[in-house]
């Protein structure tokens, strides 16, 4: 498979790392990008974007990142906690008073990053089509009974997400989240990055190919709840989706800040690369440098994540580097990065992250998806080469330090 783009001589590694997902790991069309200091080492991208018509991936092909979007929608939230128009403490009924009944009175906005505002699924079924309408689901959200007490616990908010922060950054801001998002973040750093595409969008999306289970395969515990129990958490936060599916040209169109962003390995890299540099990048400021020093912290950290089933920890809506290797479906469950750096994943092995210790911003995505809910080997070696040419030593802790 013939790969194209640029890299660094430093970084040759991962360029190599990339081939070999190809020639040995299934890839079908991905890319992968780059930027150490605000200078891009590795902007590769390659493979078939659509097997069925065999188009190629090009330098501009793009496609659904799934929940890599819940850190987009994070730091549009951040940006306004910087701004003072959003406090992090506040119950969140100071800004949308419509959410708190039901058992959730006591959210606060920082629950709500947390993943601890209890409301990670849907009960009773989404309408047809409800994921494309915003309205309609911010009534869900208000009139869902809460699944713990807000704060006890924390549950990974798997599509809702996108909805309950996206609804404090829209009560708040005046503006609907993709368009907060494109004129405050991607606009100004020239990002190929949507929460809802625009009409008459032209760019290429790839139609994302689904994973194929292997029964014959241990599965993670979050797997065998999703395929055992249809009234199970998992499974009402996983399918309970009103038909909503990643390559549905409405869905995106519409904003789906859960797991419906639209981008490529290049335009997340521009997202974080002013977080990995202190908060700005090339004239663009999205935080301050204090602001930028909260969004790196753990905030919350599980035994066993409500949802998942796994242990994870998250930083105010990022997730931070996740070891389960030593635990039941590890390999499905884990995404090891720096100890200092913070992102999000997205369904079937997609990722961006920046890392300030080392001023790296990384993104890989793709169309083929993977077995498990974090990253597999194809992401996850291409983070490891990365490190390594940094300098680091060695990720044995759950985290990859020098």
């Amino acid at each position: 498979m013939t790969t194209h783009g640029t890299t660094d001589a430093k970084f040759q590694t991962v360029a190599e790392e990339f081939e070999r997902n190809f020639a040995e790991r299934d890839e079908v069309g991905a890319s992968v990008c780059v930027s150490v200091n605000g200078e891009t080492v590795v902007d590769l991208w390659g493979g078939v974007a659509n097997p069925e018509t065999g188009e190629a991936w090009t330098e501009d092909t793009v496609s659904i990142v799934f929940s890599c979007t819940k850190a987009a929608v994070a730091l549009c939230a951040h940006i306004l906690i910087d701004r003072g128009a959003l406090e992090l403490h506040k119950p969140v009924a100071d800004y949308w008073p419509g959410f708190a009944r039901n058992g959730k009175e006591a959210t606060t906005v920082q629950m709500m990053l947390n993943h601890e505002s209890a409301v990670p699924g849907l009960r009773e079924p989404v309408k047809k089509g409800g994921f494309l309408d915003w309205d309609y689901m911010i009534s869900r959200m208000e009139d869902e009974e809460a699944w713990w007490e807000p704060g006890v616990t924390a549950g990974y908010h798997m599509v809702n997400f996108g909805w309950t922060v996206g609804e404090l950054v829209r009560r708040v801001s005046g503006k609907r989240l993709g368009q907060f998002f494109r004129e405050e973040v991607a606009e100004p750093l020239g990002a190929d990055f949507w929460i809802g595409i625009p009409e008459g969008f032209d760019r290429p999306i790839a139609p994302i190919i689904p994973f194929v289970p292997d029964f014959s395969k241990p599965m993670a515990p979050f797997t065998q709840k999703l395929l055992g129990d249809p009234q199970s958490l998992q499974a009402l936060s996983f399918l309970n989706t009103g038909g909503w599916g990643p390559n549905d040209a409405d869905g995106h169109r519409a904003e789906i800040g859960g797991g419906g962003g639209i981008a490529n390995a290049r335009g997340q890299v521009a997202m974080y690369t002013p977080l990995a540099n202190g908060g700005s990048h090339k004239g663009v400021t999205l935080v301050s440098p204090d602001r930028l020093a909260a969004m790196e912290r753990c905030s919350v950290a599980t035994g066993i994540d409500a949802t998942l089933l796994c242990r994870t920890r998250f930083a105010s809506g990022f997730m931070k580097s996740m070891d389960n290797r030593a635990y039941e479906g590890g390999d499905q469950t884990s995404a090891i990065i720096g100890d200092r750096a913070f992102g999000h994943v997205g369904a079937g092995g997609s990722i961006g992250f920046a890392d300030p210790e080392c001023g790296l911003a990384f993104s890989y995505t793709m169309n083929q998806m993977g077995a498990g809910i974090m990253l597999n080997e194809r992401g996850q070696s291409l983070i490891d080469r990365t490190y390594e040419i940094l300098g680091y030593r060695s990720n044995a802790s759950g985290a990859w330090v020098r």
